[in-house]
């Protein structure tokens, strides 16, 4: 006698489970946009309302069939044992109590704008803020600020985004070192300028450029770059080259800890001795530390100091700043030059232009020509007579503090370099500033 009730039951069951079924392969209509496309928050929207009203009425009927009482309380307002006794019936169907509850919980249409906000790109979203944060000239110590932290991210950026075409393998040096004395090269080989009258080979062979920043013909042609005077005057009463380091800090493999002549500003000290006692020029070498106690605003701190040095001394020509760079840590930038190991250096400009506000207004540069014709001039010059010995220009979008006078920053090695490495670099180095700055590299 129990049987048909069974099979009863299963058919009831049967028919809930097919009004699911076709639950999931009912086709769904959806409005389309304004430009006749379906969008992704008006199908997820659809969809929702489709599930949760199907749902709904199979657990309605299938519960009306079973327990009518329940349905009834409920359509009653009989909040009390029958609301209690339903909830414990529809546990047993997860299906429809999960439609119930979320059936509530749709986005209303007048939200698609938000909607579609939280699926932009990342791209996007960083150039919306870049737009946003960006800063009128009135308020230049906020933009300085601003300039600092992005350039510490986009140091960080550039270790781990090394341009592949830029660097040269080098093997592994022997532990033996040579003592060799340095003897300056003579010219090597001599570029076709022919060969770059075209942007495209110009920019190819001699520079790398990092992802924020752009540049085009009009500021890399040979004409801007071969036009401009960077010689500097060694018979000027009073210093002709300011050298310095915005971060004073910055030190080697084997660097240590407390003594100075093993960090950037022990190069730099070399660097000015051969500059004045070897190849004639009066060098004021700076060693202010402005990234103590960090780095985040050294070039705000330097500002100041530099604006004083050379109001104090108008004689100087020229400013070079003495970095060395930031690289992953199984990665070195050493050749070896004529026995010695030595470390690879960069040249390095700030073009004051990104590619998402464009030109900077309040981080004018009225020498940015005079700048890039000058590294342009000395790692032709480096080519020449020291081949593989630097890495291709850098160019990156802020300004960098090279606005005061035909200014050079310099990234000499990294800090995965040794010290002996880095000192031995300061000669070619020497040798290929005077070079340019003497004008002889271009007789």
């Amino acid at each position: 006698m129990r049987v048909p009730v069974i099979k009863e039951k299963k058919k009831i069951w049967a028919a809930g489970f097919c009004v699911l079924g076709i639950m999931l392969l009912l086709p769904i209509s959806v409005p389309s946009d304004e430009r006749g496309e379906k969008t992704g928050y008006q199908k997820e929207t659809a969809w929702k309302k489709n599930k949760s009203g199907i749902c709904e009425l199979a657990g309605k009927e299938i519960l009306t069939f079973l327990a009518p009482v329940f349905p009834f309380a409920t359509q009653d307002g009989i909040r009390g044992y029958g609301s209690l006794m339903e909830s414990a019936f529809l546990s047993q169907i997860p299906v429809f109590s999960y439609a119930r509850e979320n059936g509530q919980r749709e986005l209303p249409v007048q939200d698609e704008d938000a909607w579609r906000q939280m699926l932009l790109t990342e791209e996007e979203e960083k150039e919306d803020d870049a737009q946003k944060d960006m800063v009128e000239e009135q308020d230049i110590e906020e933009a300085l600020t601003m300039e600092e932290a992005l350039q510490k991210e986009n140091e960080t950026a550039r270790a781990k985004e090394q341009i592949q075409e830029e660097e040269i393998n080098v093997e592994e040096l022997p532990n033996e070192i040579s003592e060799g004395i340095f003897i300056p090269h003579e010219r090597q080989l001599t570029y076709n300028l022919a060969d770059y009258q075209d942007f495209t080979a110009l920019f190819d062979t001699f520079y790398a450029m990092d992802s924020n920043t752009m540049i085009g013909q009009d500021q890399l042609n040979l004409e801007s770059l071969l036009g401009p005077d960077v010689t500097v005057k060694k018979d000027a009463p009073g210093p002709q080259i300011l050298l310095y380091h915005t971060h004073s800090q910055e030190a080697f493999v084997d660097s240590v800890p407390g003594d100075k002549s093993t960090t950037i500003v022990g190069a730099g000290d070399k660097l000015a001795e051969l500059l004045t006692e070897q190849y004639g020029y009066s060098v004021l070498h700076h060693t202010g530390e402005y990234d103590l106690p960090g780095r985040d605003g050294a070039y705000n701190r330097s500002l100041p100091a530099l604006e004083q040095i050379l109001a104090e001394n108008p004689s100087i020509q020229i400013i070079i700043d003495l970095h060395r760079d930031g690289i992953s840590e199984d990665r070195k930038l050493v050749t070896d030059l004529d026995g010695r190991p030595t470390a690879r250096f960069m040249f390095f400009n700030g073009l004051s232009r990104t590619k998402s506000t464009g030109d900077i207004d309040y981080l004018k540069n009225p020498y940015q020509a005079e700048n890039l014709a000058l590294s342009f001039r000395l790692e032709m010059a480096a080519g020449e007579f020291y081949p593989g010995l630097t890495r291709k220009i850098y160019l990156n979008g802020y300004r960098y503090n090279m606005h005061l006078r035909k200014s050079l920053l310099i990234e000499l090695g990294a800090q995965t370099n040794t010290v002996e490495e880095i000192m031995n670099a300061i000669d070619p180095l020497a040798h290929i500033l005077d070079l340019v700055l003497s004008g002889e590299s271009t007789q």
